[in-house]
């Protein structure tokens, strides 16, 4: 067994957190959306540092508003409920049955779960989903596939899978206003009254362009895009992310991600961060220093309020 680490100096500590006043002060009040993703909270005591580091944003006057995935444990619970998965064009169909499941497992056990991990920190949680307050209405998602003989396009249903139609943040700002930290589970209704289970960075993108939040922050199991040499890419604008997802460099399921990120800024997000949500204090690091924790994507025409090194809102 190794030795525990050595606690940090005093004046080391208070130096820490002299240089993290700026940031702190540049936050206060804004709203910052995180989408806590599936890989990302499936260690127990990474999940617990994150709602410490939750926390501490909400204590210092940040207004988190967390928004989750839950993938895996979906995947598990219909396993274990004997619920044969339909595959069609490389994407889950989410039938009555399967949609069921994963309201019980987002809104419930992965929600509740969470809520009851942040109030152990000493905050305020409250789950909800997009359901409540008629918080997100979505419409049924539709994708087209092309026939490569005939070149004929076909619809591919996926069922109750659903798309961000519209977003009412009244109950967000109830709950902020109230000094409760929002986690939310990506199910909502249709136009139809039907439940539809959203992808949650979709989710996330939604909310957070309604709430024209500071920031968005992805929090998965990959450090951020990289370049083709394998090394983290800091900060892109939206041109940059483009024209690397053009040229290959971005590929396969980042680009999704990327570009959810861009439709986010599109909807008046200050910027997005994909961050690596394994690694300890990420979203302090990313927030609260200049180091980052992950590739931050801003418009073409973003500017740093107080210097190069400021990671900070826009004014």
């Amino acid at each position: 067994m190794s030795d525990p680490k050595p606690p940090l100096d005093g004046s080391l500590q208070a130096e820490l957190l002299s240089n993290a006043l700026p940031y702190m002060q540049a936050y206060g009040g804004k709203s910052v959306v995180i989408k806590y993703g599936g890989h990302a909270m499936g260690d127990k005591k990474l999940g617990q540092a994150f709602a410490r580091d939750v926390a501490l944003l909400h204590q210092s006057g940040v207004e988190p508003i967390v928004v989750h995935g839950g993938g895996p444990q979906i995947g598990a619970m219909l396993e274990k409920l004997g619920i044969v998965s339909e595959f069609r064009d490389g994407m889950r169909v989410t039938d009555k049955a399967t949609v069921d499941v994963v309201e019980m497992v987002l809104a419930g056990s992965i929600n509740k779960g969470i809520v009851a991990d942040f109030n152990a920190q000493g905050a305020r949680a409250i789950g909800l989903c997009g359901k409540d307050g008629n918080m997100v209405r979505v419409a049924k998602m539709r994708r087209t596939k092309r026939d490569p003989n005939s070149n004929i396009e076909a619809i591919v249903d996926l069922g109750f899978v659903g798309e961000p139609e519209h977003v009412d943040v009244s109950v967000l700002h109830m709950v902020a206003d109230a000094g409760l930290i929002p986690v939310v589970a990506p199910v909502a209704f249709g136009e139809d009254g039907q439940t539809y289970n959203v992808n949650a960075d979709t989710f996330a993108g939604a909310v957070a362009g309604a709430l024209d939040a500071d920031r968005l922050l992805f929090l998965t199991d990959v450090p951020g895009v990289l370049d083709k040499q394998g090394e983290l890419l800091p900060q892109l604008t939206v041109a940059e992310a483009r024209s690397l997802i053009a040229d290959g460099t971005i590929s396969g399921g980042m680009i999704p991600k990327v570009e959810t990120c861009i439709e986010a800024l599109d909807k008046g997000v200050g910027a997005v961060v994909i961050v690596n949500g394994r690694a300890p204090h990420a979203v302090l690091l990313e927030l609260f220093t200049d180091v980052g924790a992950g590739t931050m994507i801003v418009p073409n025409d973003f500017a740093r309020d107080l210097g190069p090194d400021f990671k900070g809102p826009k004014a």
